[in-house]
């Protein structure tokens, strides 16, 4: 009886087409601006001819945008969608899909549309042509924020190239550019409240810059308010540079000083027979000692708080389902809290 040799499975033999470029979108409660932002940003990376991906990540939205997706992805097969189990915030947003992107290059953009995709083409080009690892998109023309953020803007920008030198690109925000390996450097960080827009210039890559105009958003509100920006600020400030703490340093030893004064001007009054009159002026000064001593303690708090933080070794985020995973054509995996095991990462 002669033997039938076996057919190769095909689908074995054959590894996954890896794709070219992977494009990270946080995504938070933006079902407004949705469908305009896969409109506008699907026929600019068909155009490129390449294997491509988009990572969305759901950042705990609350209204319509993890059925918006759902139903994007029906149509458009490179869109993938990674749904975390509570709202992170947006730069562990942006994170968590970093640390799931598996293109050669990784770009990181914002749904709301501020940020052109039109520009991902020229930053690809650029990373090429110009042999860098990071390019970043810089906003060279800013009219459409109003005078207060852009303002505000300037005064970030400018006390951070201070602190941490001129690395820092000016009007970069979370639209950039990376290789494989800048991303690899970023995945590998232990910390946990990354600033991006600080990490990656920190990390000293070759880099190039794409200019672009800041569009108004497209839809939705803002998810920016200014409890956020100060909140960005705070964490900036506190993961990159020791000024806070060398500031409260300073602010003790002046406080220290002038008390050193008034204290030698109460001896020579009692000595000469003067009394110094009025209480006001000694609440005042009381007042104005126990405010700086609790500005020093509320930034020490803040360090005392990153470190505390850092050593309970919690996940930044939870990953409760990446469509990725779910077998092609079968239905999709049961809600987050109901089941399934959650992926943890830092």
């Amino acid at each position: 009886m002669t033997a039938v040799p076996s057919t190769p499975d095909v689908t074995r033999d054959v590894a996954p087409v890896l794709p070219v470029l992977s494009v990270v979108v946080p995504v938070y409660n933006e079902e407004d601006v949705l469908p305009l932002f896969a409109q506008r940003l699907r026929p600019v990376l068909d155009a490129l001819g390449e294997p491509y991906e988009v990572v969305c990540v759901d950042d705990g939205s609350r209204d319509a945008s993890p059925v918006i997706l759902q139903r994007e992805r029906r149509t458009w097969p490179q869109l993938r969608v990674v749904r975390l189990r509570a709202n992170a915030g947006h730069q562990a947003a942006i994170s968590a899909g970093l640390a799931r992107a598996r293109g050669a290059w990784v770009a990181t953009l914002d749904a709301d549309l501020q940020d052109p995709p039109e520009v991902l083409p020229d930053m690809l080009g650029a990373a090429r042509a110009e042999r860098v690892d990071v390019v970043y998109g810089v906003r060279n023309d800013r009219s459409t924020d109003s005078a207060f953020k852009r303002l505000t803007a300037r005064m970030y920008y400018r006390v951070m190239r201070r602190l941490l030198g001129g690395h820092v690109p000016d009007d970069a925000g979370d639209f950039r550019l990376m290789s494989r390996a800048t991303v690899d450097a970023v995945n590998a960080l232990p910390e946990h409240n990354r600033v991006l827009r600080l990490v990656v210039p920190a990390l000293g890559f070759p880099d190039a810059k794409v200019g672009y105009r800041r569009e108004e958003r497209a839809a939705g509100k803002t998810k920016y308010p200014l409890s956020r920006m100060i909140r960005l600020s705070v964490d900036s400030l506190t993961g990159f540079s020791v000024a806070p703490l060398r500031l409260a340093t300073w602010f003790g030893l002046g406080g220290a000083l002038v008390t050193g004064l008034f204290l030698a001007g109460a001896v020579v009054a009692y000595l000469s027979g003067h009394v110094i009159p009025g209480w006001t002026s000694i609440a005042v000064v009381v007042a104005g000692v126990g405010a700086v001593q609790l500005l020093c303690l509320g930034m020490l708090g803040e360090y005392v708080g990153r470190l505390y933080t850092q050593m309970q070794g919690r996940p930044a985020y939870y990953v409760a389902h990446d469509s990725l995973d779910a077998a092609p054509g079968g239905p999709e995996p049961a809600p987050a809290g109901r089941a399934g095991t959650p992926t943890l990462a830092r």
